[in-house]
């Protein structure tokens, strides 16, 4: 359903449909120089040794786990709370995932819930930035180099965060990001493979393309590899997105400093924090938790009465442990887990989002759990 105000919309101007055009007008439009001018810029805005653009975020994930060549049924902890991706690829490669617990204000896991979720058999852990707000990065290295583990940062919500002054993406031996249209920037569709790792790389970029190695030849297969291909058409449009990304950056901390604002007044709100002890937040989405008891009944209620004023809502995210994918395994325990998961609910947040449609959707959040506590009144006489 197309709704008057989306949960959201990519930011296009004029100045991205003339670079993509300019590819266009070539006869390169894939593997071409855009895709190494798009890399390169990713490099030098992320600090990364290398960068491997792939054709979504999840592609990238995929090439992280594969270059690492962990052994089948080696366990991999990473956060319930997130996005299918990593699960996903996780099953792809035959690895076992192993849940963590969240914190309950930052929806992010810890260096203590990571270690928590340790066992003999854990190869690789997946530190993701959820929402955009980083990580203890530094204290998840210094476990997981006790613990002689692998570490794969899933930024793929973070483009743009920090971590102390380094961006997030570049701490772990291999990392993702992601340009999806909801995301910071977009290519459409498109992902990267971070690494500083020369040899890392270079397998990424066989993988991406068939599993070709130029080296023994244009048409020489060395290894089974994927169409993760990005074409110049995408990485144009990443480009152009990329050299407004700090002003796009500042202009969605202060729609979610707005939303602070005018959301303050209420009390059954719990809003998400603006600040980082550990560095830059890059704003990927604006959630709120409803505050307990208040739980998924509350929060459906209202998803469903925005949506009756075309207002658009997210219910970011469903726990990993308990998919239907996962029902033949063991399921962990996670009470912090499942509680904000029950109570989160993703408000409308894109770049171009005017105060008054943030006005109209702050009273619509208000009414609606307005309505919700009247009608639970009622119920309970």
């Amino acid at each position: 359903m197309k709704h008057r105000i989306p949960l959201a919309k990519p930011e296009i101007l004029q100045q991205d449909r003339d670079a993509v055009l300019e590819v266009l007008n070539t006869s390169q439009l894939s593997m071409g120089a855009r895709l190494a001018n798009f890399e390169e810029a990713i490099c030098a805005y992320t600090g990364s040794k290398f960068a491997v653009a792939v054709n979504s975020g999840t592609s990238a994930l995929h090439l992280c786990l594969r270059v690492l060549a962990l052994p089948e049924n080696s366990e991999v902890i990473l956060p319930s709370f997130t996005f299918a991706a990593p699960l996903n690829v996780l099953l792809q490669e035959k690895l076992h995932p192993v849940f963590a617990e969240i914190d309950p204000v930052t929806l992010n896991v810890t260096a203590e819930t990571i270690a928590a979720a340790f066992t003999p058999r854990t190869k690789a852990l997946i530190a993701v930035h959820t929402f955009g707000r980083p990580l203890d990065m530094q204290s998840i290295r210094e476990l997981a180099q006790e613990r002689n583990i692998l570490v794969v940062e899933d930024a793929c919500e973070a483009l743009g965060a920090k971590v102390h002054n380094q961006m997030a993406g570049t701490f772990g031996e291999v990392g993702a990001l992601a340009f999806y249209p909801n995301k910071q920037i977009t290519t459409g569709e498109g992902g990267i493979f971070l690494t500083s790792n020369t040899q890392l790389a270079e397998r990424a970029r066989r993988l991406r393309n068939q599993g070709r190695d130029p080296s023994f030849g244009a048409l020489q297969h060395v290894e089974a590899g994927y169409s993760y291909r990005l074409s110049d058409i995408n990485c144009a449009l990443g480009l152009s997105q990329l050299r407004r990304l700090e002003e796009t950056l500042q202009r969605r901390h202060s729609i979610a400093r707005l939303y602070d604002e005018k959301l303050a007044c209420i009390p059954q709100i719990a809003r998400p924090p603006l600040t980082s002890p550990y560095g830059r937040i890059s704003c990927f989405a604006y959630v709120v938790q409803l505050a307990p008891p208040l739980g998924a009944d509350c929060r459906d209620w209202i998803c469903n009465a925005m949506e009756r004023h075309s207002i658009g809502t997210g219910k970011y995210f469903a726990p990993l442990h308990l998919q239907p994918v996962l029902k033949n395994s063991v399921r962990p325990q996670l009470p912090v887990t499942e509680s904000a998961a029950n109570r989160v609910i993703a408000l409308p947040f894109f770049n171009q989002i005017t105060d008054a449609e943030m006005e109209e959707v702050c009273a619509a959040l208000a009414a609606s759990l307005a309505g919700f506590t009247a009608g639970f009144s009622r119920r309970k006489q």
